[in-house]
């Protein structure tokens, strides 16, 4: 009877743990005793500091907001350390469960603890730790699949078959399942993002010189090159993530989830660019419903009629303009593209942080680093200023310790 039990428990799916291959667990150990480490390290460093009583010498150095900045860094520098741990334990004992789910959380987590770095310290040795753990989290969750190989492989045939099916009938990108609209996979958010970033910078040129100044031209990209503004892009994909399930319900719930997520992401850009480097790109002091000059209720609207136009028009017509790149092509053609988008949006942060370094007298020339060297050589003052003409830089409108 005991053996029928346990043949009836495989029949409904119980699997045995896949052992996670030697060089894994080694890393799983590593994250163990690291987790415990940084933990065990933050925690008594905050002792001493306490002992010491710098507290006050602190509080006079740092801005209000640098504080705030520092002191989410080093919170979230503590939970991701027990993440660590809790990973490094369920890698050494083969748990590949939720593991994928934990990995996202983590890689989401060290974002943020890079962007505070980042608009605390600027481009820094500091950010090297950062990249690297977000990589290796990135290949651990690809390889932290519950199903063992030889699913795996078959799951990829079954996927190839009907990839090639939904391209010969144009429904390539929509999800089948019924939960949303289209699969939020990076195949599709980046092409999203991509595509909008390019039509976000054509409407604000037109809106530019039609409303706010008839007649002049003025350039409103936000990369460095190409004609791409990723604010639109990145706000795009939030709100197509936020409105996938959604898409078919009213369009009064549709405005609103879309005015507040594009009013919360516009404003949280506004307030990076100004704690980061000094960067003011517009100022809404004085209009309808301003929130502190970063958004304001005219533009929240526009947002809102935005989402509401993306979802129901633009959204089908961009699968159908993305269908028709080759299903055999798609992903070698959508790695390329991303390589270089990323390479854009990296060399423009460093074209920024020289730029406020430079403004505010803290470049050390002599000790700069290779792509500290290129930015200084390629992108001067002048050439910033002539790019990114809608952004005023003021170094006293950072929360930088230099």
């Amino acid at each position: 009877m005991a053996n029928s039990g346990a043949e009836a428990s495989y029949a409904v799916g119980w699997q045995p743990a896949e052992k996670y291959p030697w060089f894994l667990r080694v890393f799983g150990v590593l994250a163990v005793l690291g987790g415990v480490d940084v933990a065990l390290s933050l925690v008594w460093s905050l002792y001493e500091f306490i002992k010491r009583d710098e507290i006050s010498i602190v509080v006079k150095e740092y801005t209000t907001v640098a504080l705030v900045i520092t002191a989410t860094s080093l919170v979230l520098q503590f939970v991701l350390a027990v993440m660590y741990f809790v990973l490094g334990v369920r890698m050494l004992r083969g748990h590949r469960r939720k593991a994928a789910l934990l990995c996202n959380i983590m890689i989401a987590l060290t974002a943020v603890v890079g962007i505070c770095q980042f608009m605390i310290f600027g481009l820094d040795v500091r950010l090297v730790p950062t990249f690297v753990s977000v990589g290796i989290l990135v290949a651990i969750q690809s390889y932290s699949d519950p199903s063992l190989a030889e699913e795996r492989q078959l799951q990829f045939k079954l996927r190839q078959m009907e990839t090639r099916t939904q391209a010969e009938e144009g429904t390539l990108g929509r999800d089948t399942t019924g939960k949303g609209y289209i699969k939020l996979n990076f195949f599709n958010l980046f092409w999203i993002f991509v595509i909008v970033c390019a039509a976000g910078v054509v409407i604000e040129t037109v809106w530019h010189m039609v409303v706010v100044e008839p007649g002049q031209y003025q350039n409103r990209a936000g990369l460095l090159y190409g004609p791409f503004s990723p604010i639109y892009g990145l706000g795009t994909v939030l709100i197509t993530i936020a409105l996938n399930r959604f898409y078919d319900k009213n369009p009064i719930i549709i405005f609103l989830v879309s005015a507040l997520v594009g009013g919360a992401f516009e404003f949280f850009v506004s307030w990076f660019l100004e704690t980061a480097f000094g960067i003011v790109a517009w100022d809404y002091t004085g209009t309808f419903l301003s929130i502190d000059g970063r958004t304001n209720g005219m533009f929240m609207g526009i947002w809102g009629l935005l989402g509401l136009v993306w979802v129901k028009l633009a959204l089908p017509a961009l699968l159908k303009l993305v269908n028709k790149i080759p299903w055999n092509w798609r992903y070698a053609v959508t790695t390329v593209c991303a390589a270089l988008m990323l390479v854009d949006c990296v060399l423009t942060l460093a074209s920024f942080d020289c730029w406020y370094r430079r403004e505010a007298n803290t470049m050390d020339y002599s000790t700069t680093t290779a792509i500290t060297q290129f930015c200084n050589e390629h992108y001067d003052n002048d050439f910033m200023a002539s790019r990114f003409q809608s952004m005023t830089m003021d170094p006293d409108g950072a929360s930088r310790v230099n």
